[in-house]
């Protein structure tokens, strides 16, 4: 009980607070009123701190990796892969959501804000403005937030070339890393309290069909989430040595997929994947750098959920989701979740971020956005954490190294 408590205790208190929420907004709508305000502020408060959480994450991240010559091959390898099979999730439940379209409340004015942007602009335009700004206060502004990413990546590359000149730089980028996983933690714990009053608000205007409406995308996650899993995961392993490898990787891979699912985090599986890579036959310099990488960058279960918010926030509003440029742009969007906000505390909220920046979708979307990511957890915790050896197999197979044989039998 002590176990469940802490590996899903902030789940149990964010449904807690769904729950009550629900209630409040079903049974006793003349308080809503006085609840919304604290949704808004929960929502400003992460508003304001993804900004400067972004950018000690992205430039100290990248500010840290020592000795690139020695990984060069493996790290280029490791990152092809990572980016090709990201996309082959992304399309695959882009495939899927077409196959079995997830349907939504179709009257949503009552809950988002109008919407306005600029209809002549060209998508020329469009890049320019989602890649750069032309005043660096405008940097800090959501509105930029994919300009704001790529400036944090090239200040974490400037600090890595200004070699002993920038290292108290780089102690003050993981000082900074350090105290806003704090922050964001600090604010997340009032998630249940803020999500809970934004919910009585939609549950007072939309009434129970919000309830199927939420039933809906959850059971397209899970349902596809783990065929995805098997068979996905069964081809990689194919791919990498054969039948072998299939039968190898689902044999090790029960105790990671345990792992991932009791305790609802990546970084705690981290030890059951290397130790299952080893049994796998992944050569220990290989497994030594995917795995523990990869537990950071590579997000199979984020990937598919970052696509199926991204339809359902279209969905509410009433947008065509399958047009060519905002697939495109979905993908694109994935590709960054996955790899970039992997390694954030509850980063799943760049997504969101993201999402609003380059689309224009209005911020009363977001939280149910995030109820969504917060219920898929547990199943994209399997996927994320459980990725990363099928990933080290791929590498090792394209890398042109051997597996090691007389593991396989450990």
């Amino acid at each position: 009980m002590n176990n469940l408590l802490k590996n899903y205790g902030s789940i149990i208190l964010l449904l807690l607070g769904i729950s009550i929420g629900s209630l409040i907004g079903l049974f006793a709508p003349q308080l809503v009123d006085i609840l919304k305000p604290i949704g808004d502020i929960f929502l400003n408060l992460l508003f304001v701190s993804v900004i400067p959480l972004l950018f000690f994450a992205i430039s100290s991240s990248i500010a840290n990796i020592e000795d690139s010559k020695k990984l060069g091959h493996t790290i280029v390898i490791m990152t092809i892969v990572f980016v090709l099979t990201i996309v082959i999730a992304a399309v695959a439940t882009i495939a899927g959501l077409w196959a079995f379209p997830v349907t939504a409340i179709r009257d949503a004015s009552a809950v988002l804000e109008p919407i306005t942007g600029n209809a002549n602009e060209t998508w020329g335009d469009r890049i320019v403005r989602f890649l750069t700004v032309d005043e660096f206060a405008n940097l800090l502004s959501r509105k930029s937030i994919l300009a704001f990413v790529i400036f944090a990546l090239l200040v974490g590359v400037a600090t890595r070339k200004s070699g002993e000149a920038g290292r108290q730089f780089t102690a003050f980028l993981n000082a900074g890393n350090k105290v806003m996983e704090n922050l964001l933690t600090l604010i997340m714990k009032v998630g249940p309290i803020g999500l809970g009053a934004y919910f009585a608000y939609q549950v007072k205007t939309l009434g129970p069909d919000l309830f199927g409406f939420y039933a809906k995308p959850l059971g397209f996650y899970y349902g596809f989430g783990l065929v995805f899993f098997i068979l996905a995961f069964s081809f990689y392993a194919f791919v990498s040595r054969g039948t072998k490898g299939v039968g190898s990787y689902w044999k090790h891979n029960i105790s990671p997929s345990l792992t991932a699912l009791s305790t609802c985090s990546s970084l705690a599986t981290l030890p059951a994947n290397l130790l299952a890579a080893n049994k796998m036959g992944i050569p220990k310099e290989i497994a030594s750098i995917v795995v523990p990488i990869g537990n950071t960058l590579y997000k199979n279960g984020s990937a598919i959920s970052s696509i199926l918010k991204i339809y359902v926030a279209f969905s509410i509003l009433g947008w065509n989701f399958f047009e060519p440029a905002t697939l495109i742009t979905a993908v694109g969007i994935t590709v960054l979740v996955s790899m970039v906000a992997g390694g954030i505390p509850n980063g799943g909220f760049i997504g969101e971020m993201l999402m609003i920046s380059i689309y224009g979708i209005p911020n009363e979307a977001v939280p149910a956005i995030l109820i969504i990511g917060a219920l898929v957890d547990p199943l994209a915790t399997v996927l994320n954490a459980t990725g990363d050896t099928v990933a080290g197999m791929l590498v090792t197979k394209f890398s042109g190294e051997k597996f090691e044989e007389d593991s396989l039998e450990a």
